[in-house]
Parts: C-alpha cells; sequence; structure tokens
C-alpha cells in the first residue's frame, strides 16, 4: 500500500511537532515537508508533491485561506484540511469555498486526525452535517438573497436527477444512502457527483452543499438527517 504523503503547515514549531510525532506514527502516512507560513507552500509542494496538507488558518505573512486558494488552483492539487480552534469559523467556511476537503479542530483527539487525513486522501471530506450548516450560517459579507440567486443561478444547469444527487450530498448523505433513496447504484451515484462538480466547476462534495444550502434547497426535510456523515 502506498503511504499518504502529507505536508504539515503551522507557524508553531510546537504544533508542527506535535503533528509530526502524532501523524508520523502511522503506517500508511508519510510526513514529506514541512512549513511555517503560506508562503512557503507551494514551493514545498512542488519539491515533495504531497497528497494531503494539513494546514493552518492563521499565519503571519500568508495566511491558510490564501494559500488554499493558490494551492487547489493548481492542476492535480493535493486535498486540504484546515486547522483551526473554532467550530464555526468565517475564515473556514471562506476556506471551505476556496475548496478545502475539510476541518479539524487543533484539539481533536489524535486518532480522529489521523482517520481525518486518510478520509480526504480518499475523496472523503471530513465534515459532519451539522458542523456544515453551523459553519454556512455564520457566512458573511454577502446578503442571503443574492446568494441563493446566484446559486440558484448555477444550479441551473443541472438536470432533475443531478439535482436530487446534489442536494442529496447537501443533506450529508453518503453515496450508499444516495443510492438507497434514490434507486440506483452506488457507481451511478458517484458518476453523478463528478458530473455534478465538473458542471459546478467545484472542488468537491463540500462545496456542492454549501451551494445546495445557499440555493436554500436544504431547508425543507433536514429533521432527520443531521447525524449522517459527510461521505
Amino acid at each position: 500500500m502506498t503511504a499518504i504523503r502529507l505536508l504539515l503547515v503551522d507557524d508553531d514549531p510546537l504544533v508542527r511537532a506535535g503533528l509530526s510525532f502524532m501523524l508520523g506514527g502511522a503506517d500508511d502516512i508519510e510526513i514529506v515537508g514541512e512549513a511555517a507560513d503560506g508562503s512557503e507552500v507551494e514551493a514545498i509542494v512542488d519539491r515533495t508533491l504531497p497528497d494531503v496538507v494539513l494546514m493552518d488558518i492563521r499565519m503571519p505573512s500568508v495566511d491558510g485561506l490564501t494559500a488554499t486558494e493558490r494551492l487547489r488552483g493548481r492542476e492535480d492539487a493535493p486535498q486540504v484540511v484546515v486547522l483551526t480552534t473554532f467550530h464555526a469559523d468565517e475564515q473556514v467556511l471562506r476556506a471551505l469555498r476556496a475548496g478545502a476537503a475539510g476541518f479539524v479542530l487543533k484539539d481533536t483527539p489524535p486518532a480522529e486526525i489521523v482517520e481525518a487525513v486518510r478520509r480526504v486522501a480518499a475523496g472523503d471530506p471530513v465534515l459532519s452535517p451539522t458542523v456544515t450548516r453551523q459553519l454556512m450560517e455564520h457566512a458573511a459579507g454577502t446578503p442571503a438573497d443574492t446568494r441563493r440567486s446566484r446559486a440558484r443561478e448555477r444550479l441551473a444547469g443541472l438536470n432533475d436527477r443531478e439535482r436530487e444527487v446534489a442536494v442529496a450530498v447537501g443533506r450529508g448523505l453518503a453515496n450508499a444512502q444516495i443510492a438507497a433513496g434514490l434507486f440506483m447504484s452506488v457507481a451511478t451515484v458517484k458518476t453523478y457527483v463528478s458530473r455534478i462538480l465538473a458542471k459546478l466547476g467545484l472542488n468537491n462534495r463540500v462545496q456542492i452543499a454549501l451551494l445546495t444550502y445557499d440555493a436554500g434547497l436544504l431547508e425543507e426535510g433536514e429533521e432527520g438527517n443531521n447525524e449522517h456523515p459527510v461521505r
């Protein structure tokens, strides 16, 4: 099995040392580099070719948001997981919109951080629907009605089936749950998700969830869907 190549980005050397010790102990994770600021990230990525970047948000020169935007705009970009001390932080929301695959809290138990890296490397965002809603509700800077109008314009290009799948993704359902609910195979669900990402110019399922939320498509039928993990 090929090890997951991981780059650590945090301005605190003690945090980096702790993460390196914790994650480096996993048989399937290889720490290929460290960076103390977002300004260093692209050069180190070019040199080390990581699969996943564990990215601090607040850094003195170039912050994690800017570094994430730069990385996710590149071809063959690594997945990004942002590190934060807050459950619901506007900057984290912006990072997710920029293409980050999720976030972990700095006080998350070590085993869960290791699992988060594994999940993101496998293409699974590391957000629960509850946390997703907390983040989305902290969106700022754009009036809600404007966000809704823009989101609905973007989603208008989807056909009915793609729209159903997008809403199911937005509600945090796993592929198997979507398949059962819409009477299709898991492979077909994956094909639809890939098609939706391509049509909308998005990076991952988290961004689908944010867009369906902005469009107001998750306001009905949310009860009973709160505890499914985003897959």
